[in-house]
């Protein structure tokens, strides 16, 4: 007989899983429908990129802010807020594309607001779950909401080419939309206090908190200043250079297989982790990265249909090992009052770096070959790996199912 999950059980959970699934739909045939909007208004790969800047440029730079705002406030009240803004600024550019008005700039216009609303989203839902499950359960907890992501994103896509190719760019446009309107219904189900209930401080005061919470934490700044090397080096020589390798030698349909089975990989590690309790997350989780380089190495060194769809099998189980090893630790480690503002310096530290990688592909695949910028890259990868494992603070973190 299969048991539900203890996180299943209870009623808040279900309703920010509800809310979680719509707005991963969404989000995840958003590159698919607005990539195909901006290439059919312009034809142009650089004005796709000022779309996709437009968004990413507020996202980091309110990325703090939406932290103490997060910690300030009530948490499912912000994510009403910022699903409610999401759902309209993604309904704007559908009627824009649907009317026959749009053109870059506007597109670019609305991604911009969408960004800094993202900004507030992400600190917030990543500091929901330890408030509405038991801890002993949060790690079942992100292994659901990770089956969940992962399961979206492997039919968000499809859907969206679907509705590009019958009906249009700013039809699927418009389903994001509706997704992030349901998301909104849904967490207004819930009722959650303040995470913090001292005074009001000054937003400086705040960050200064936050980041004495962050830095205090050896192995948190650790592990996210080894993700700002790591991610720029996936950014330059995988998501950029990958396709440009894969186009000359496996093939435009190999590699877009590889991508759907690496998302299979992260969908079945999600049910193994729904059973497996990771006992050292971050020891674990550092080691499974190591299967993030293998679909570099092999486009790199010997590119083959299908040993890139097996170890992209291997790559998404491994980067989700991590992932939710990393989401367990914060929630058991990090106080709850400031785990919003935790969350935001982590993802500014991950992320800031990324677009130096995609800036830099070109022109280091114009001097040394793709290929072996790809093999460069694999090879930096593990040296970064293996220095964020030398530190005690990371191999030694421990599951703490009780505070």
């Amino acid at each position: 007989m299969i048991s539900v999950p203890a996180p299943l059980r209870r009623r808040d959970f279900r309703w920010f899983l509800a809310a979680r699934t719509a707005s991963f739909l969404g989000s995840s045939m958003v590159p698919v429908a607005l990539a195909f909007a901006v290439l059919d208004l312009s034809g142009s790969a650089s004005a796709l990129g000022i779309v996709l800047a437009a968004r990413s440029i507020p996202m980091a730079a309110f990325m703090l802010i939406g932290g103490v705002v997060s910690d300030r406030l009530s948490r499912s009240q912000v994510l009403v807020v910022s699903n409610l803004l999401t759902g309209l600024t993604q309904a704007v550019a559908a009627w824009l594309l649907i009317s026959g008005h749009a053109e870059v700039w506007s597109l670019a216009a609305v991604e911009a607001v969408n960004g800094t609303v993202a900004a507030f989203t992400f600190p917030a839902t990543s500091s929901i779950v330890p408030m509405i499950v038991e801890r002993r359960d949060l790690q079942q907890a992100n292994a659901v909401l990770g089956f969940s992501r992962h399961g979206t994103y492997i039919l968000g896509p499809s859907v969206a080419a679907l509705l590009v190719v019958t009906v249009g760019s700013g039809w699927a446009i418009a389903v994001d939309a509706v997704s992030f309107l349901l998301a909104a219904a849904f967490v207004s189900r819930l009722r959650l206090p303040r995470a913090s209930s001292g005074p009001p401080a000054s937003m400086v005061a705040d960050l200064r908190e936050g980041w004495s919470a962050f830095t205090g934490l050896t192995w948190v700044w650790v592990v996210v200043a080894a993700f700002g090397l790591m991610n720029m080096l996936e950014s330059l020589g995988f998501l950029t250079l990958g396709p440009v390798v894969a186009r000359d030698t496996v093939g435009e349909r190999a590699w877009g297989l590889s991508l759907s089975v690496e998302a299979v990989g992260f969908l079945l590690m999600s049910l193994v982790l729904l059973r497996v309790t990771l006992r050292h997350p971050l020891r674990i989780g550092m080691i499974s990265m190591v299967a993030m380089v293998l679909p570099m190495a092999v486009l790199g060194l010997a590119p083959s249909v299908w040993l890139l769809v097996a170890v992209s099998l291997l790559s998404g189980a491994g980067i989700e090992v991590f992932s939710i090893g990393w989401s367990t630790a914060l929630q058991e480690h990090v106080p709850n009052e400031v785990l919003s503002r935790v969350s935001s310096y982590d993802a500014l530290g991950s992320f800031v770096a990324i677009p130096a990688g995609q800036l830099l592909a070109g022109p280091l695949a114009a001097v040394f070959g793709a290929r072996e910028v790809m093999v460069g890259c694999s090879a930096v990868y593990l040296v970064v790996l293996a220095l964020a494992l030398s530190s005690r603070s990371v191999r030694d973190l421990r599951h703490a199912p009780s505070a």
